[in-house]
């Protein structure tokens, strides 16, 4: 599936990212994150981002921290802000869809409230290719462990559509969204590699249905 056209290419990433340290919350490249904004220090985070690159950096804390300035997790993936809504009780409603990931460098003073980072961007490059071809190593493995355990948890899906995303798509978006323990979602996330990030998943997956995904069910 293309890029979409309004996240940046590769050299138009910023040199500074706000960052949003949120236990559990992860966005992938391609992918949806809804959020819900009301702290003041994150209220200001978004005004800023607006006028600026339109980028906030999910990343998770190290070892699920709740204290604010809290240590990091290594990576993390900045996503823009491509749906916004102000409510009448003084919340934000966003849609952060994921561009790059990113390694946490250098963290930089803030007058705002809010975390800002250096992010090293060169690891994930690739995050930012036009990816109209997203077979990867494992597909239909892949495929096969998704539907076995959709079927394990009894959860409803439509195929079609989801199959349409294409492997990489499909990976990073359920990533996302299955309850997956916060520590296996980071390792999903700092894995470079397709092929590899896809077999790590389907392990995952298995472990949960108890049964390799040898074929595709019907």
């Amino acid at each position: 599936m293309p890029r979409l056209p309004f996240l940046p290419s590769f050299n138009r990433l910023p040199d500074t990212l706000p960052i949003f340290p949120l236990p559990g919350a992860i966005v992938m490249p391609g992918s949806e994150l809804p959020l819900n904004i009301f702290e003041p220090r994150y209220l200001n985070m978004v005004e800023d981002a607006l006028s600026g690159h339109h980028l906030i950096g999910m990343i998770q804390p190290a070892h699920g921290s709740g204290v604010p300035a809290a240590a990091l997790c290594h990576s993390g993936c900045a996503g823009r802000i491509t749906q916004y809504r102000e409510t009448a009780d003084g919340r934000i409603e966003l849609v952060l869809t994921g561009a790059c990931r990113f390694d946490a460098g250098e963290e930089l003073p803030t007058t705002r409230g809010y975390r800002m980072l250096v992010p090293d961007w060169s690891r994930f490059a690739a995050d930012c290719a036009d990816t109209a071809d997203e077979r990867i190593p494992g597909h239909e493995r892949l495929l096969a462990a998704v539907h076995a355990y959709f079927r394990a948890k009894d959860l409803q899906a439509d195929w079609d559509r989801l199959e349409r995303l294409g492997a990489r798509r499909l990976l990073n978006s359920l990533t996302c969204v299955l309850p997956l323990d916060n520590g296996d979602r980071q390792a999903l996330l700092e894995t470079v590699d397709d092929g590899e990030r896809a077999r790590l998943f389907v392990r995952l997956l298995e472990d949960v249905t108890g049964a390799a995904a040898g074929s595709r069910p019907h």
